[in-house]
């Protein structure tokens, strides 16, 4: 069975660098507002079951959340409903600051 991969910030700078993948913050609105990262959509967790269909099973995904464990529940449920290269960002935004990242 497929799973989800934990990546770093600098895994995530490459990826980004890269092209071609879909990052998801899955805060609230609340959370986004205070700052998200520049390439990165919005769907918060609690509204994906609703909105799974939206998103391309086919492309590469990443998640992140404030630290990383709503995210990691956002990737489990991508992987368990047929999406094959899922990542989860480990530490979340409060790593991507950390790191001096930007935020939009």
């Amino acid at each position: 069975m497929a799973d989800f991969k934990n990546i770093t910030v600098a895994e995530l700078v490459l990826m980004l660098q890269q092209g071609g993948l879909k990052l998801i913050d899955v805060r609230t609105d609340a959370e986004v507002a205070r700052g998200k990262i520049p390439q990165g959509d919005v769907l918060p967790l609690h509204l994906l079951p609703l909105r799974m269909s939206e998103l391309d099973k086919s492309a590469t995904t990443v998640f992140y959340c404030q630290m990383g464990g709503r995210s990691a529940q956002a990737a489990a449920f991508a992987v368990g409903n047929g999406f094959a290269d899922v990542y989860n960002l480990q530490g979340g935004i409060t790593a991507w600051a950390h790191a001096g990242q930007p935020l939009a």
